[in-house]
C-alpha cells in the first residue's frame, strides 16, 4: 500500500529517547520535562516504546516514517509528577500532536487537573492510546487515563490469542457505589514477549500493556497516515470507532477482558477509509443471556423485585467534539418477543464532551413477567445531534439503535437472595485507605472497590454456583426491602452508618432478616505505622480508618451487644479438615452469651509490626447468633476477616466457610465442626476501638458532614431520600428481533471493502475539512448513489425502447456469444 506514517505527529511520553539511535529516521524533538535536565534514555523504557511505534530497521515498528515528538516525563529513578505532564501535555497541543502514546498509568481517575487536560487534549484532536495497566487478573485494575472514555484503553494478548496474565480487567469503579461501570478495555492487542528496540541499538523482548500501548499507538499512525485525505473527518472518536468496530472478538473471553477484541488493522483501514461521520455505542448491544462475552450480566436472569441490573454504555460521537442527545430516548419492546415483560429506565449525560458520553440503562422484570420463564426483547432508540463545523447552521445528526435481549426467571425465595452492601464501602481514591493484608507492603491501597464484581468475583461466581441470587446495594438501608431477603452481607466496610440505618436494620433483623459481616484489622498504633510520604502531593498520608470501620461497625453492632476488637492477628489455623488463612483481621470482644464463639491459634500481627515481640494466642474468630428465641427472628454471623474471599491477595480461599455461614443464616443449621471448635468469651472489655483523633474520614464519606475547620466533632449529614427509579414509556412493536445482536451490530460506512487510495509521501499534514453528508440516516444510501442509478434505468429504458423499433435479426449461439466475450485478442 505504501502507507508509513508519513505526515503525522506521534509523542511518546515516556523516559526518553538517546540522540542518534540508529532505529530511527524521524525523530523531530525531544524534549525533557523532569528535573534531571537529560534528554537520554537511562532505562531503555522509553526507547522500547518509541521503536515498537517508529523504528525503521532491524525490529521494524509499524509506522517507520512518522514524526516522532519525545516527552521525558520520566526520570532515571522513574519518578514522575502531575506538574510535568500538565506542562507536556499542554506543549504538545501546541506543537499540534496527532496520537500521543501513554504506556503509563494509575489507579487515581481522580486527580483532576490530570483527568481535565487529557480530556483538554483530546478535545484538541489528540488520539490518546494508553496502557490498561499490569495488574491483571485481578479485575477491578483498570489504569486511568485508560479508563477514560475519550482515550483508547489497550489491554495484552500474547500469541496464542489468549488474555495476558498481567492485563488489567475492568470494569470502571468511578461509578460506584450508587451506579456501574463502563466497558474497558477498549481492544486488546500483542502484549507478551514483543520485539522492540534497546538503547543502544538491536532488538530485545518485553511484556505488558506498555508494549501493547504503542502497538496500538503506531497502528492508529499508520491508519492516520493512510486516510489522511478524510481531514477532519479522523478525530479521536471516529478512530475509536473503527478501531472497535473492526476488532476480532476473541472466544471464550469476556468483555471486561477484552474490550471489542483484537486489533485488526486492515479492516480498521477499510472502515475509516469509507467512514462516514456517526454515533455509536459501546458496548453496541446488552444480551443479558450470551456467555461467555456479556458476563457478568449473563450470570444471573432477571426476576421481578430484584434491584434493577445496570449496564453503562459509552456514547462516542463521531459527528463532533461536542454534542448532545436530543429529546429522550425511547424504549421499543418487541410484543412477539415478550419485550412487554421488560421495566427499562433510561438517564444519559446532559452534554457528549470531548467526543464521548454516557447512557445508563437500567433492566428490571415488570410485575407482569414475575412468573415468566424466558426472553425479553426490544431496543432504545437515541438521536445524538453536534454543531456543523463547516460554515452550515445545520446540526449533524445520527439516529443509533440499541438492541436488548433479557432472560427472565419467577423471583426466587428470600433465603436464595443475597443483598451485598456496597453503599458502606470506600476505596482509593480519594482518600488514603489501607490494605487489607499489611503482609502485601508493595500495594500499600484499597484500590479494586470491593464489588462482586472486582475483587470478589470469584466469591460470587462460588455463589452463583451454589444456587444464590446476588443483588447489589448502593443506597444506604433505610431504601430497600429486608423482607425480599434473607441475607445482607457487610464486607469490608470503611463507610460510617446513619443512625436511621442502624436502627431500621434492628427492626430488620428482628422481622427475618439475617446479617452476615466480614471484618479485617483496625488498629489506631497500626495505621500511624503505615502512613507514607507521597512524593506528588508532598504530604505525609496518614490512614483515616483501618483495613474495616471497626468503631463504625460497632455502633451497627451494638443492639445485639456484639462488638469487635483492635488487635491485629494473623496466621493459619483448621476447622476439621480445612485449614484456614488469616490475613491481618480483627477478633470478637464482646458476644452475647446465648451465641456461639469459635478461635483459632494466631498471631499478634500489630505487637510485630510495632516491634514487639511476636506470640501466639487463642482468639475469638467466629461468632453466630440467634437472635431471638423465635426462629422467625434473624440471626447473625461477625467473622474477623475477609481476606480469604477476597481476590485481591488471595492466598487461601474459604468458600467452604461462606457456604457454612450462609446455611446457618438461612436455615440455623450449624456445621458439627464448629461445635468442635466453640470458645468461652468472657467479655471483659474495658475499652473498644476508638476512632482516630483528627482523622479525615468525613472528606471522603457519604456520611459524615464535610466540615472545614477540624473540630473533632463527628457531624452526620441529613439522610438522603432513596432514589425512585422512573421507568421510560413503552412504545410496542409488533416486529421480530434480529436472533445475532452481535453480527448485526456493524459500524455503518460508505462500503466496507473501499478501494485504496493512492498514497504521496509527499503528504505532511493534516489536510482540511473535507465534506461530508449531514448523517440524518445512517441506513440510506448517498444521494449522489440514486442519482446515479436512475441515470442507468433511464438509459436501459431508452436502449429498450430504440431496439424494439428496429427490424431483428436473428441471433447467433448462445454459446457462442459467450465464448467470444471470453476470447483474447492476439497482438
Amino acid at each position: 500500500m505504501g502507507i508509513t506514517g508519513s505526515g503525522i505527529k506521534v509523542a511518546v511520553f515516556d523516559t526518553g529517547l538517546s540522540k542518534g539511535h540508529p532505529h530511527f529516521k524521524r525523530v523531530e524533538e525531544r524534549s525533557d520535562w523532569t528535573h534531571e535536565k537529560s534528554l537520554e534514555d537511562g532505562l531503555g523504557h522509553g526507547t522500547f516504546v518509541a521503536g515498537v511505534i517508529a523504528s525503521s530497521k532491524e525490529c521494524l515498528g509499524l509506522a517507520p516514517d512518522a514524526q516522532l515528538h519525545i516527552f521525558r516525563v520520566f526520570t532515571n529513578s522513574q519518578v514522575s509528577y502531575t506538574s510535568w505532564f500538565l506542562d507536556a501535555f499542554n506543549y504538545a497541543i501546541l506543537k499540534k500532536i496527532n496520537v500521543l502514546n501513554l504506556s503509563i498509568g494509575g489507579p487515581d481517575f481522580m486527580d483532576h487537573p490530570f483527568v481535565d487536560k487529557v480530556w483538554e487534549l483530546t478535545a484538541n484532536r489528540v488520539i490518546m492510546v494508553s496502557a490498561i495497566g499490569n495488574d491483571g487478573p485481578l479485575y477491578g485494575t483498570l489504569n486511568n487515563p485508560a479508563d477514560q472514555m475519550d482515550v483508547i484503553g489497550v489491554g495484552g494478548i500474547n500469541f496464542d490469542d489468549q488474555i495476558a496474565k498481567f492485563s488489567s480487567r475492568g470494569m470502571t469503579t468511578w461509578e460506584l457505589p450508587q451506579g456501574y461501570g463502563r466497558l474497558k478495555p477498549d481492544i486488546v492487542t500483542y502484549g507478551s514477549t514483543v520485539r522492540g528496540s534497546s538503547i543502544k541499538g538491536g532488538c530485545r523482548t518485553l511484556s505488558g500493556t506498555s508494549v501493547a500501548s504503542p502497538v496500538v499507538a503506531g497502528a492508529v499512525a499508520l491508519l492516520a497516515s493512510g486516510v489522511i485525505h478524510r481531514g477532519n473527518a479522523i478525530n479521536p472518536a471516529s478512530m475509536k470507532q473503527a478501531l472497535m468496530a473492526s476488532a476480532r472478538r476473541l472466544p471464550g473471553i469476556n468483555m471486561f477482558e477484552q474490550g471489542h477484541g483484537k486489533l485488526d488493522l486492515l479492516n480498521a483501514y477499510h472502515i475509516l477509509n469509507s467512514y462516514t461521520p456517526q454515533a455509536s455505542l459501546s458496548p453496541s448491544y446488552i444480551d443479558l443471556g450470551e456467555c461467555q462475552y456479556m458476563w457478568p450480566y449473563c450470570t444471573q436472569p432477571l426476576y421481578y423485585g430484584a434491584i434493577p441490573t445496570i449496564v453503562n454504555v459509552t456514547v462516542l460521537n463521531g459527528l463532533g467534539v461536542s454534542g448532545r442527545i436530543i429529546e429522550k430516548p425511547l424504549w421499543f419492546p418487541y410484543i412477539p418477543q415478550n419485550g412487554h415483560y421488560l421495566e427499562v429506565s433510561i438517564t444519559y449525560s446532559s452534554v457528549l464532551w470531548p467526543w464521548s458520553g454516557w447512557l445508563g440503562v437500567s433492566l428490571s422484570a415488570a410485575a407482569i413477567g414475575a412468573d415468566y420463564t424466558g426472553t425479553a426483547q426490544g431496543h432504545i432508540e437515541l438521536i445524538i445531534e453536534s454543531p456543523s463545523d463547516d460554515g452550515d447552521f445545520t446540526p449533524k445528526r445520527s439516529n443509533v439503535k440499541l438492541p436488548i435481549r433479557a432472560n427472565i426467571i419467577p423471583t426466587p425465595p428470600k433465603q436464595k437472595r443475597l443483598l451485598w452492601d456496597q453503599f458502606h464501602n470506600l476505596r482509593y481514591p480519594p482518600g488514603y485507605f489501607p490494605r487489607d493484608n499489611l503482609r502485601m507492603k508493595a500495594d500499600p491501597l484499597d484500590w479494586n472497590a470491593d464489588h462482586i464484581h472486582t475483587n470478589f468475583k470469584d466469591m460470587y461466581q462460588h455463589l452463583r454456583a451454589a444456587g444464590y441470587y446476588v443483588e447489589v446495594l448502593g443506597v444506604p438501608y433505610t431504601c430497600f426491602d429486608a423482607s425480599q431477603y434473607g441475607t445482607l452481607m457487610i464486607v469490608d466496610p470503611e463507610e460510617e452508618f446513619f443512625p436511621e440505618e442502624i436502627a431500621k436494620l434492628k427492626r430488620d433483623v428482628d422481622a427475618g432478616l439475617s446479617v452476615a459481616v466480614f471484618a479485617d484489622w483496625y488498629n489506631v498504633t497500626v495505621m500511624k505505622k503505615v502512613k507514607f510520604f507521597d512524593e506528588n502531593t508532598r504530604q505525609w498520608w496518614m490512614p483515616d480508618t483501618g483495613g474495616a470501620n471497626i468503631p463504625a461497625l460497632n455502633d451497627l453492632l451494638s443492639s445485639w451487644g456484639i462488638a469487635l476488637g483492635d488487635t491485629v492477628y494473623d496466621g493459619d489455623y483448621t476447622i476439621g479438615k480445612q485449614t484456614v488463612t488469616y490475613a491481618s483481621g480483627t477478633h470478637i470482644a464482646k458476644f452475647p452469651f446465648k451465641g456461639i464463639v469459635l478461635s483459632a491459634k494466631l498471631t499478634d500481627q500489630g505487637a510485630e509490626m510495632l516491634g514487639g515481640k511476636s506470640h501466639r494466642d487463642e482468639v475469638p474468630v467466629l461468632g453466630l447468633l440467634q437472635t431471638q428465641d423465635k426462629k422467625s427472628s434473624g440471626r447473625i454471623v461477625v467473622y474477623g476477616d475477609s481476606n480469604c474471599i477476597d481476590n485481591s491477595h488471595l492466598q487461601r480461599d474459604c468458600f467452604w466457610l461462606l457456604d457454612a455461614v450462609l446455611d446457618y443464616t438461612a436455615t440455623a443449621h450449624i456445621p458439627s465442626t464448629f461445635l468442635q471448635h466453640q470458645f468461652k468469651l468472657r467479655n471483659e472489655v474495658r475499652m473498644l476501638p476508638q476512632r482516630m483523633e483528627g482523622n479525615h474520614l468525613y472528606r471522603y464519606s457519604k456520611v459524615l458532614e464535610n466540615h472545614l475547620e477540624d473540630t473533632g466533632k463527628r457531624m452526620i449529614r441529613v439522610l438522603p431520600q432513596c432514589p425512585h427509579i422512573i421507568w421510560s414509556q413503552p412504545n410496542p412493536l409488533n416486529k421480530s428481533a434480529p436472533t445475532n445482536l452481535y453480527k448485526s451490530q456493524k459500524l455503518l460506512s460508505i462500503k466496507l471493502e473501499a478501494e485504496l487510495p493512492p498514497f504521496s509521501n509527499e503528504n505532511n499534514m493534516w489536510l482540511p475539512t473535507v465534506e461530508y453528508m449531514d448523517n440524518n440516516n445512517l441506513e440510506s444510501l448517498p444521494l449522489a448513489g440514486f442519482i446515479i442509478l436512475a441515470l442507468v434505468i433511464l438509459f436501459m429504458l431508452y436502449r429498450y425502447f430504440i431496439l424494439r423499433t428496429r427490424p431483428r435479426r436473428k441471433r447467433g449461439n448462445r454459446i457462442g456469444r459467450i465464448m467470444s466475450i471470453l476470447k483474447v485478442p492476439t497482438v
